[in-house]
């Protein structure tokens, strides 16, 4: 039996198209702390005080955006929440700030998780999930 050489997630990098709205979404939508920014780089580095996320900015607008279908790369990043309350409260905060909805909370299988799932600004999804324990 092997025992895994890694112990958990560090942090996650994503590359954004639109650095400040995607920081935003997860500062202002999402109450996440701003770590640090770069602005050589440019980055803003984003934590809800478990998980940092590194919102790298590209060089050029993307021809097309990433079709989860089509693409190799990122399919989604997923968070999770202690409360189904909570997973409820991130719905209607996305809905207020105009998010890019995929679908409202609902049943994961035949649950009794519940998940939904959003697209931030530049295009990433993103879901939530509440594993209903």
């Amino acid at each position: 039996m092997n025992t895994p050489i890694t112990k958990g997630t560090h942090h996650i990098g994503l590359t954004v198209s639109r650095l400040e709205e995607s920081a935003d979404f997860f500062i202002g939508l999402l109450g996440w702390k701003e770590v640090r920014r770069n602005a050589e780089y440019p980055a803003i580095y984003v934590s809800d005080g478990r998980i940092m996320v590194t919102l790298w900015a590209t060089k050029e607008q993307p021809s097309n955006q990433f079709n989860r279908l089509t693409n190799v790369g990122l399919h989604h990043v997923a968070f999770q929440v202690e409360h189904e309350a909570d997973l409820n409260n991130i719905h209607q905060r996305l809905i207020a700030g105009g998010v890019k909805i995929e679908f409202a909370p609902e049943l994961l299988g035949k649950g009794p998780t519940k998940h939904m799932m959003c697209y931030e600004p530049s295009g990433i999804r993103v879901e939530f999930i509440w594993l209903g324990m």
